[in-house]
């Protein structure tokens, strides 16, 4: 790891330096940290699935700073040369900086419009999404306690936040199995998330469920 002065030396002459966008891609690819933070932001353009592969592949594996950089540049980017990576979206979206969740689901929004990225990402959230419910049920109960339970929660939540983005896309069933489950969680936010998602729903089934949420007693749920 480079001491702090090194790493702000560093960014400062990527900054006053003018780089191709080959040399950024490259950067993308096999750069220091700094080198991948600072070239994410730098980038203004992608010309091609390959180079959606160079900055994507950043939002996995890598340091924070890396991953929030890519995440918060994505929305700027973000163009169907990005639909081939719906898996590590899904990755993203449970990420365990909000910032990084926040910013690749704005981003992601942005391609509803197409069918080859809906038809796959969308039955995989929500499988997701249940999976996560399943293991939140789980730890409730475990010796690993608060943190474990903490830590389910705040990926429910921003699977949550992306089911809303994807209703319409997402089947009806796996969105009344989703909202049957969230509808009781303790956690307030898990069913202000839910109240928010079933504004958008139409079905007997969901407005039930709706309507319980409208006599909850935390205004943040009952307001929807």
């Amino acid at each position: 790891m480079q001491p702090i002065n090194e790493n702000l030396n560093s960014a400062l002459q990527l900054y006053e330096n003018h780089y191709s966008h080959e040399d950024l891609i490259s950067m993308l690819k096999n750069g220091s940290d700094v080198q991948k933070q600072i070239s994410a932001l730098l980038l203004e353009k992608i010309t091609s699935i390959a180079d959606a592969n160079a900055l994507v592949s950043n939002l996995v594996g890598q340091d924070g700073k890396i991953r929030e950089a890519v995440a918060f540049k994505l929305k700027e980017l973000i163009s169907p040369y990005f639909i081939p990576f719906a898996d590590i979206f899904l990755q993203s979206i449970i990420d365990i900086n909000g910032n990084v969740c926040r910013n690749v689901i704005s981003a992601i929004s942005m391609l509803k419009g197409y069918p080859q990225f809906t038809e796959y990402i969308c039955p995989r959230l929500a499988g997701m999404t249940l999976d996560v419910i399943e293991i939140l049920r789980c730890v409730q109960n475990d010796i690993r306690g608060k943190y474990e339970t903490n830590k389910e929660i705040f990926k429910l939540y921003w699977c949550l936040e992306t089911i809303y983005e994807f209703f319409e896309y997402i089947d009806q069933s796996e969105i009344r199995k989703i909202m049957s489950e969230t509808k009781d969680i303790e956690e307030y936010t898990i069913r202000e998330k839910t109240a928010r998602i079933l504004t958008k729903a139409s079905s007997p089934e969901l407005l039930k469920i709706k309507q319980k949420l409208k006599n909850d007693s935390n205004y943040y749920v009952n307001r929807y």
